[in-house]
């Protein structure tokens, strides 16, 4: 019998997550089988109860091994899953005959729609979780196994991915997502970024059945089904450069960050979860330039009580030594709601109710966060920055609050200390008039939102993504005019953005006057390296 071998298949779709991969190509399908009513209504209930705890036992087991935004997710998931109220409603619509698995597919496809349908962003995305979840519990009412043991390095194609799902593979050995449909903001492209999987969305009609093998190309968008021998070595090739970049730059990870002639830059981190300090040696960097306390606030659990946050931030303290730790006051709204304490009602919640001004609001949350910070102040080099500041008066109310706060302590007999507070650099008025806002003890340029806010176009927006460019000349100018600045006043300035970890933006940035930044921590590396290269007298 001949053997056919299909012609190679160019496609073009969205970057999602930059990487190369050439591997085997997997096309997911449907993961569960049919499955026959048993016409008892005793035995669709049992069934379902079963597939819940089953499914509720599957994230668990998840959530004990993952963390930063994949343990948001599932927690997220878990969550909805343990809500009583839907499994009433789903045994409701079980007890008039309908059999479990479509009565739980009609419930949730609802929610899904719902979801989908949302002005939010935020929330639209939820729409992938919720059809994550609707799948696994589906998979269990059906006997479906889940496949997990894939080829080492395999392409994986289909329609769209699940978040668990792409939590329970094996990345270690390569691979990476090809999907029909997809958004580059959602959460599998997240947590795909996050683990250096290389992904490509929105490929649109594809028959990858005739085809076994695939490149995947994260930075262009790019595919590649059934690559001819030049095409493959063509990306063997960059594959193999990008692996000895990053041996280089690994390198780099224990000698100071100082320029080609010299000039030492101060390097400090972005931490999201405290569970990322293990696997991070202080040594390699110069403190943390920017801690996201939202990871405490989790959408769906209880607020975080001062004692849990003492504990973290007196932990993010004890990590760094003598180096400065810069701690976030929480920064919640826009494309981080949570349940009862963000509105659900903000028509555009970006330009809403978010940040300093969200906690202004609610200030007995931001009472126990400025407790929990002061008492945790005494155990190391603590400075609090406050988010999404657009008028001076916010920091004054801060500043008073804080003040209030140490009162109370001392009162109380608590060991606490007055940690300065500084201000995020992202709403447009505070980069263009700085002097309005000199009560600041320092300056740390957000450049994601200054960027999107500034250039109005949304940074996980597709269609306008041409515009979200941080080397603009006016965030540029910005950015030059926030250091001047700072230096004229002695205020110390730093850029914790996305913009600091991408050693591209590395020259602008230098040339605009910055000497100091905090990146990501994976970034150490290739930013000290890229350092290196950097003279800046020519700058």
């Amino acid at each position: 019998m001949a053997v056919v071998i299909s012609e190679s298949l160019e496609l073009q779709g969205r970057p999602a997550a930059a990487g190369i991969a050439v591997g085997p190509l997997i096309v997911l399908g449907d993961l569960s089988p049919q499955r026959a009513a048993s016409g008892s209504i005793e035995i669709e209930r049992r069934d379902f109860e079963s597939a819940l705890a089953s499914a509720a036992h599957d994230l668990s087991q998840l959530i004990a091994r993952v963390e930063g935004d994949g343990s948001d997710m599932l927690a997220f998931q878990l969550a909805y899953l343990e809500d009583e109220t839907l499994r009433s409603r789903v045994i409701e619509v079980l007890s008039n005959g309908v059999p479990a698995d479509e009565a739980w597919q009609q419930l949730l496809n609802a929610e899904i729609n719902d979801y989908r349908s949302a002005d939010d962003e935020y929330f639209a995305a939820r729409s992938g979780d919720l059809k994550d979840l609707r799948d696994r519990v589906l998979r269990h009412l059906k006997g479906g196994v889940l496949e997990r043991s894939l080829a080492p390095g395999a392409v994986i194609a289909s329609d769209e991915v699940g978040p668990t799902l792409f939590l329970e593979m094996d990345w270690s050995k390569g691979g990476g997502l090809l999907l029909t449909a997809g958004s580059a903001s959602s959460h599998v492209a997240m947590l795909a970024r996050a683990s250096g999987v290389p992904m490509v969305v929105g490929l649109g009609q594809v028959n990858f059945q005739d085809h076994s093998e695939a490149v995947i190309d994260g930075e262009t968008g790019r595919a590649i089904l059934s690559p001819n021998e030049e095409q493959r070595n063509r990306y063997l090739l960059k594959l193999a450069n990008i692996k000895q970049q990053k041996t280089w730059e690994t390198a780099f990870l224990r000698k100071p960050a100082r320029s080609a002639d010299g000039v030492h830059i101060e390097l400090l981190i972005n931490v999201a979860a405290i569970e990322e300090l293990d696997r991070i040696d202080s040594a390699v960097c110069g403190g943390i330039g920017l801690m996201r306390t939202e990871f405490l606030f989790k959408d769906g659990k209880p607020l975080p009580d001062e004692e849990q946050q003492y504990a973290a931030y007196r932990r993010l303290l004890e990590w760094a030594g003598e180096k400065p730790v810069t701690i976030r006051t929480l920064d919640l709204g826009g494309d981080k709601p949570v349940r009862g304490l963000t509105s659900e009602r903000e028509k555009n919640p970006f330009l809403g109710v978010r940040g300093i001004r969200l906690t202004l609001v609610r200030s007995n949350v931001f009472r126990t966060q400025l407790r929990a910070l002061a008492r945790a102040a005494v155990h190391g080099n603590l400075k609090v920055m406050l988010p999404m500041v657009t008028i001076a008066e916010e920091i004054r109310q801060a500043g008073l609050l804080l003040d209030d706060v140490m009162r109370e302590l001392k009162a109380e007999g608590i060991a606490c200390a007055r940690p300065p507070l500084g201000i995020m650099v992202e709403v447009p008025a505070v980069a263009i008039a700085p002097e309005l806002y000199d009560e600041a003890a320092f300056f740390s340029i957000g450049s994601n939102d200054l960027t999107q806010y500034v250039m109005a176009a949304a940074r996980d927006e597709p269609g306008v993504s041409h515009l979200n460019d941080p080397t603009h000349p006016a965030i540029l100018k910005l950015i030059a005019s926030v250091v001047a600045f700072g230096r004229d006043r002695n205020i110390p300035v730093s850029l914790c953005g996305d913009m600091a970890s991408d050693p591209r933006y590395l020259r602008p940035l230098l040339r605009a006057g910055l000497r100091s930044i905090s990146v990501a921590p994976d970034a150490i590396g290739r930013v000290k390296a890229a350092l290196s290269e950097a003279v800046l007298s020519e700058t």
